[in-house]
């Protein structure tokens, strides 16, 4: 998101209509909510008709957490990322999960506490005491959850927007300054409202046309998508089924309800459960399972047959479930699948797993090819089909994508910087140089590095916050008698700059030894904006008071030595996050 929006332009140009099918199927969903969760019902309301994770008795319908993450998808999105948005679940490993204040009480009694906190919340909304949310110390643990369900309840006094950072986001941009940065979701939700309400150029919009106004210019979630192969059962076998349903599926059922992990180190925990022996590559598919259960609308697919023939290419078109009643291939996401780009693949891929990532060069020649151009399934031959990763290096770009940040740690001599250069030599199109020779390699690596995309920095403890953000230094250029200052940008700015000009293009900061470096003098301010979900988060800079903020498109690997001694001065509170 930028800050440089004009509303009053774009809320002028913004074709209000397209939003009505979206906004009747909303209200359809928030209707739904009514009928199967009355408001005077919730009193009394039992714990089986609320969490996550439980077997529904006959003819009940889906639980409300249920109803609210994965059926209501129109009335605004909470879909993904932990189930513990919802206070309390039923783990799939058969214990509870209850947030901070609600540990060492039984399920019931949790269940009573909570159940209680939302009767008060709706009673203050009733009575338009909205500073008595605050104070519902239990609601905090759920604010996405939480602040939906106000929102369904109390459509007039809540917009369907329910991130928290989102929020703020949009706070931001229509107050012209940064909005409080603890508020809960729900006051940033009312905050949001009033700027709307005093905001002319939105008179007479509904709130779902300023819930798609917000997001269609202002959207502050990374943009570029990944895009997955994935297999409809061994050789296919599930494929006509898919195709007539408009889905695709996935095994493993034996794991439950993807949406019940908090987290990919959970869900290998149940994975090796089930499958013991399979050492790192549970992680590699716990974190492509997950991958899966939080595909979005407008994800892309491919569906395969074996190493050489593409089925079709899909759109998703709505959110996973977990289908109890099947016997198998319960995991599911909805796809409208196109047929025309089926095609035999002149040369065999690397796809001999269920999932696998597809470059977008490679897509865009997938679809370009038409099963009825003439050529019947034989598909025009891809100009040059991009190299299978190496599993580390995959790995890596994985975690990139999930975090955008990952920190490579290990003895001396374990090729952590060899595997940093590696994942940024596939990041920036050139990943045939990881099989060439090491002279080859070498150039590679040094035209990457003279590039714009990639730059790599070695820490060391004088290495500043002047050296990687900005800081007056000696203008070299001025002659004469005395010392010239000039305000230089760092490393680092420098390179976020370069990234917000070309959004379509991901950017890569290596930082060799960067438990060398005094973290928190270097990053400054800048430790709040790494992870994704505060990116395009505009912060003024202390020395120069210009307004700054970290692109989505950046990536940073650091390097870490665990021999080192000086690895114990960092400061895990001000690190990257580590993956």
């Amino acid at each position: 998101m930028t800050t440089g929006v004009d509303v009053r332009a774009a809320a002028a140009e913004f074709k209000r209509i397209g939003v009505a099918d979206i906004e009747s199927a909303a209200e359809d969903e928030r209707k739904q909510v009514l009928s199967r969760f009355p408001l005077e019902a919730w009193a009394e309301l039992p714990l089986e008709r609320y969490a996550l994770g439980q077997t529904a008795s006959p003819g009940s319908g889906p639980t409300y957490c249920r109803l609210l993450e994965f059926l209501t998808p129109n009335l605004g999105s909470i879909k993904g990322g932990s189930a513990a948005k919802h206070i309390m679940y039923h783990h799939v490993s058969g214990e509870w999960r209850l947030a901070a204040p609600l540990r060492g009480m039984e399920p019931q009694e949790a269940w009573v506490h909570l159940r209680g906190q939302f009767v008060q919340a709706f009673d203050a909304v009733t009575a338009g005491d909205f500073d008595a949310l605050d104070d519902l110390e239990v609601l905090r643990y759920g604010p996405t959850l939480v602040t939906k369900t106000l929102a369904a309840y109390f459509p007039e006094h809540f917009l369907p927007i329910y991130a928290g950072e989102h929020l703020r986001r949009f706070v931001a941009l229509l107050a012209g300054g940064a909005a409080q940065g603890n508020a809960p979701a729900w006051r940033s939700n009312r905050r949001l409202l009033e700027l709307v309400r005093e905001s002319a150029e939105f008179e007479g919009w509904t709130r779902y046309e300023v819930m798609h106004f917000l997001y269609l210019h202002a959207d502050p979630r990374p943009r570029q998508r990944t895009i997955w192969k994935i297999a409809p059962g061994e050789r296919g076998r599930l494929w006509d089924e898919c195709r007539t349903d408009g889905v695709i599926r996935v095994g493993w059922e034996q794991v439950g309800d993807l949406g019940l992990y908090q987290s990919d180190t959970d869900l290998k925990q149940a994975l090796d459960a089930h499958w013991p022996g399979k050492s790192g590559g549970s992680l590699t598919l716990a974190r492509r399972l997950l991958a899966f259960r939080d595909l979005e609308e407008g994800d892309r697919i491919v569906a395969n047959r074996g190493v050489d023939e593409v089925l079709a290419t899909g759109t998703v078109r709505g959110n996973y479930r977990f289908d109890p009643d099947r016997q198998e291939f319960q995991h599911t996401v909805p796809v409208d699948w196109d047929l025309s780009h089926a095609q035999r693949l002149p040369e065999p891929r690397q796809w001999r797993s269920t999932f696998a990532r597809i470059d977008p060069a490679f897509f865009a020649k997938l679809t370009a090819h038409r099963a009825d151009s003439g050529s019947g399934t034989k598909a025009r031959e891809p100009e040059a089909a991009p190299v299978a990763l190496p599993e580390d290096v995959q790995s890596v770009l994985d975690a990139l994508q999930r975090k955008g940040q990952v920190i490579l740690h290990g003895p001396p001599g374990t090729g952590k910087t060899r595997l940093a250069l590696g994942a940024a030599l596939a990041l920036d199109g050139r990943a045939e140089a990881l099989d060439s020779s090491a002279p080859q390699r070498a150039k590679a690596q040094a035209e990457m590095l003279h590039g714009d995309r990639v730059h790599m920095v070695t820490f060391h403890p004088s290495y500043g916050y002047e050296d990687f953000v900005e800081g007056f230094k000696p203008d070299l250029s001025v002659k004469g008698p005395g010392l010239t200052l000039e305000l230089t940008d760092g490393l680092f700015h420098h390179l976020c700059s370069t990234a917000a000009g070309h959004p379509d293009q991901e950017f890569l900061l290596l930082i060799d030894e960067i438990n060398r470096g005094d973290l928190p003098r270097i990053f400054g301010e800048l430790i709040t904006l790494l992870e994704l979900d505060k990116r395009n988060l505009p912060v003024a800079l202390p020395v120069s008071k210009r307004r700054f903020s970290v692109p989505p498109n950046v990536r940073i690997i650091g390097t870490m030595n665990t021999a080192d001694r000086s690895i114990s001065h960092l400061d895990a509170a001000a690190s990257p996050s580590c993956s």
